[in-house]
């Protein structure tokens, strides 16, 4: 059942809330926002907007307190304050236990340890220091990759470590150290649950991520890997969501090895930059499901329409300033091409400010026109 005066809460109000709300207004429910930006993307869009910061526990109680459902777009927020909101009778969803776990690194990877889930080799430490000891000691070795346990998004709280003169580089944080094991390709799967343990996978994707700003660059769906494949990344997709009990959106990032093993690199508890494509190439889209999901709605068809490739609209890695927006009207005279701005204002390196969905019958000739427009749609600012 919907009712047009039921107040959805949503923690952030970046491009992911904003998208989120675009597909609850086909069903006239109400949006409730709360984010420290108040230029955020989400802010003209919503029914309520409220300025505040969602890791502060008093802020995030009493916004909950205001709406029926609380769901977020980021995992940094105050669990502690949805644990109490949910011990009250208030709907929190993903449930903030299972995000608890995700946005540790650290418990993730020793969740899917304990879980039997594949994932790659790794160490917890606490500093910088305990790293360098257990390098002199030999119980690392160079190569690895080091990752925040908590904080890290979009590719920051990541690095690579190849060689000694990279050791400075090192955060002086508590992380993880992984084995770094030789990927063939990256993929991802969505996987949606509702309260009723109905579960559904979108089709696996293939990512090819940007080296410069360790951002996804490209995404071609659907990848080409075998059935086999395809189908072990989507039972591992639902196995986790089963196994942390949730409900929502799920987004499960994949290591495919060169010696063909399939590893889970992490997972995300919301809509997510590897499902963008779905708004126009599947019957549901990622962020219509995340809404069926939450509340307990009959999940939707995930059958792909089209072949489809998406390319974020980064910001240009030299200019920074006031967005905008170069060689629109050549990129939307080709079939098949939606473009989506997000509505930052300012544009930084390598900012996500939109990004564009390419579809065609096949996906050679949806890689041509995505090369057409990652070439010709950049972002620039006036003051240059």
């Amino acid at each position: 059942m919907l009712k047009s005066n039921y107040k959805l809460g949503i923690l952030g109000g970046g491009q992911l809330g904003k998208m989120l709300i675009q597909a609850a207004s086909k069903w006239d429910l109400q949006t409730y926002v709360l984010d420290p930006d108040i230029n955020c993307s989400s802010a003209s869009l919503c029914t309520s907007f409220e300025q505040g910061s969602f890791k502060d526990f008093d802020t995030v109680y009493n916004f909950g307190k205001k709406v029926d459902l609380i769901t977020f777009e980021i995992e940094h927020v105050n669990t502690e304050a949805l644990k109490k909101l949910e011990n009250e009778g208030k709907l929190v969803y993903p449930q903030p236990f299972a995000l608890d776990i995700i946005k540790d690194k650290g418990l993730q990877k020793e969740f899917y340890k304990e879980h039997g889930i594949p994932t790659s080799k790794f160490q917890l430490f606490s500093s910088k220091k305990e790293i360098i000891d257990a390098i002199t000691k030999n119980v690392i070795q160079l190569p690895f990759v080091q990752k925040s346990r908590e904080e890290g998004y979009d590719g920051k709280g990541v690095l690579t470590v190849k060689e000694e003169k990279d050791l400075d580089l090192l955060f002086d944080t508590p992380s993880l150290i992984e084995e770094l094991v030789p990927i063939e390709k990256e993929l991802a799967v969505i996987v949606s649950r509702n309260p009723d343990n109905d579960t559904i996978t979108f089709p696996t994707v293939e990512m090819e991520f940007s080296s410069d700003a360790n951002l996804v660059e490209q995404l071609i769906c659907p990848s080409k890997i075998s059935e086999d494949q395809d189908e072990k990344t989507r039972d591992i997709a639902v196995a986790i969501i089963q196994k942390l009990n949730m409900v929502g959106n799920l987004a499960v990032e994949f290591f495919l090895t060169k010696t063909g093993d399939i590893l889970v690199n992490e997972v995300a508890p919301r809509p997510h930059n590897s499902g963008h494509h779905t708004i126009e190439s599947t019957y549901t889209s990622q962020f219509e499901q995340h809404l069926r999901a939450i509340t307990n709605l009959p999940l939707g068809s995930t059958k792909l329409i089209a072949p489809s490739v998406m390319i974020n609209i980064l910001g240009h890695p030299d200019y920074e300033g006031d967005a905008i927006y170069t060689n629109v009207d050549t990129c939307l005279k080709l079939e098949g091409v939606y473009i989506h701005v997000y509505g930052k204002k300012i544009t930084k390196p390598y900012r996500k400010m939109g990004h564009v969905t390419i579809m065609d019958n096949t996906i050679e000739k949806a890689k041509t026109k995505a090369n057409i427009v990652k070439n010709k749609l950049t972002v620039i600012s006036n003051e240059k």
